[in-house]
């Protein structure tokens, strides 16, 4: 039997994350793998789609090229090599993954875990040991009883990301991130796009602002957009799916090659010896303190499994706190309040803390500031005019509350806010803070100005 300090179980940007800072802090350390080291964020998830994405945005450029005073004859796309560039991608991580293990010192093991009492997992008949043992198993495309996934006609986004042929038509179910995501990037390469989504807004967890602006964006790209509605059922017996969709008006019946159901995740916690262990789980999570332990004393749990965001930076968070509470070092807990979140459509959109109505319902009195790119240098030169930031302040102290942007390249501008409400910055301090011009940026600096009466560029 193999004796380790730490075993984690599944290497996606939970496990992978994990078992590197344990291999740093001096522990013997193995992970535990049944497909490819990444997990579905490297291979199927994040990394892949923002390929298929910036394809999206060069063909994008290529048919607006005239708005730059370019001209561009013949651009077409081929839509196979677009989804081996996309593959070619998350191999390539993989592979960048497997360097690290190898560089770290990390066994890999290669199959499928089952936890057993006494701090212990097989894989395939074999017995490994550790003092801990990390859960990072992750989560797979939700399935509902109405939108059974046959693979073909209706998928889920694994197969929305290899498909042989580019469907005509496409309804995207769900308009969380991986809904909007593909909905935005199938439109983009011409497919016939309608997506359906049960609340009142697409992206419905952001800022309302946020949601109409985006909405807007959407129609405006020529994709139908049915909120409010719901798919009662599905027929795939004839060559195209036949949707029911229930709305305020009434049932509406909709037509496509292909449904893609975006309706969330289901957590990898089945067979995995929860129940032989006695790891206590609640609604599909399994439940674990500020420190990700578990109710069984040498065992853990962090990512898509446990409550919270699941999001992939949050995992390799969870991942690092966990082992450096292991090691005993001096850690503080993660503040869930200030985990940014990012959707990689067009236009993309960032946030961080609180929406506008989730403060006011929390009794602070408001500043609110808002910067639209309309008023941007850097946007109009970039052709990029669509959205806007937006800012919330305590109007006594002072206090960030939250940050909402919409618009080109915003998932790269949110670390401003998170390190600056993490750093508890004021909204004056902000302001005082010189951004450079002409920078997409620097719309946050006038976005707090708006909030306190000093906008110059409105």
């Amino acid at each position: 039997m193999s004796t380790y300090d730490i075993i984690v179980l599944g290497s996606g940007p939970g496990g992978y994350v994990a078992a590197i800072r344990a291999s740093q802090l001096g522990f013997k350390t193995a992970i535990i793998e049944k497909e490819n080291l990444g997990g579905v964020c490297l291979n199927w998830g994040c990394i892949p789609t923002k390929a298929l994405l910036k394809s999206a945005e060069v063909f994008n450029y290529l048919n607006h090229a005239e708005s730059y005073g370019l001209t561009v004859t013949g651009a077409d796309k081929n839509f196979e090599k677009v989804i081996d560039r996309s593959r070619g991608v998350a191999d390539g991580m993989s592979k960048g993954v497997q360097f690290l293990m190898k560089k770290n010192k990390i066994d890999v093991i290669e199959g499928f875990g089952k936890l057993k009492p006494g701090k212990k997992i097989e894989v395939n008949g074999t017995e490994y040991t550790a003092n801990h043992i990390i859960i990072a198993t992750g989560a797979r495309s939700r399935e509902l009883p109405n939108l059974k996934q046959d693979g073909k006609k209706v998928i889920g986004y694994r197969e929305a990301m290899t498909l042989k042929k580019q469907p005509k038509s496409m309804i995207v179910v769900g308009s969380g991130a991986i809904g909007v995501e593909f909905a935005h990037f199938y439109n983009a390469m011409g497919t016939k796009v309608t997506i359906v989504e049960y609340l009142p807004h697409l992206v419905p967890l952001e800022d309302e602002e946020v949601s109409k602006q985006f909405e807007r964006s959407f129609k405006k790209a020529g994709i139908k957009v049915m909120t409010n509605s719901a798919v009662e059922k599905l027929d795939t017996s004839g060559k195209m799916v036949k949707a029911t969709v229930k709305t305020k008006k009434g049932e509406e019946i909709l037509e496509a090659e292909i449904v893609l159901s975006a309706v969330g995740i289901k957590t990898n916690i089945e067979n995995i010896g929860l129940e032989d262990v006695g790891i206590v789980t609640d609604r599909d999570k399994i439940l674990v303190n500020e420190w990700y332990q578990t109710n069984i004393p040498g065992y853990y749990a962090i990512g898509d499994v446990v409550p919270g965001p699941a999001l992939a930076h949050v995992a390799s968070a969870e991942g690092i706190t966990c082992v450096e509470k292991i090691k005993g070092l001096h850690v503080e807990p993660i503040d869930y309040g200030n985990i940014p979140g990012c959707t990689y459509a067009s236009p993309e959109i960032a946030s961080v803390g609180m929406t506008e109505k989730q403060a006011k319902e929390a009794g602070y009195e408001l500043k609110v500031g808002k910067f639209p790119f309309s008023a941007s240098g850097k946007a109009s030169a970039a052709g990029a005019k669509d959205g806007f930031v937006k800012v919330i302040f305590d109007a006594k102290y002072g206090e960030w509350l939250g940050c909402h942007m919409i618009g080109a390249g915003v998932t790269d501008m949110i670390a401003e806010a998170v390190l600056g409400r993490k750093l508890e910055t004021t909204g004056h301090e902000v302001l005082k803070a010189v951004h450079p011009h002409p920078t997409m940026s620097e719309a946050v600096m006038e976005a707090v100005a708006d909030a306190y009466g000093e906008v110059i560029h409105l």
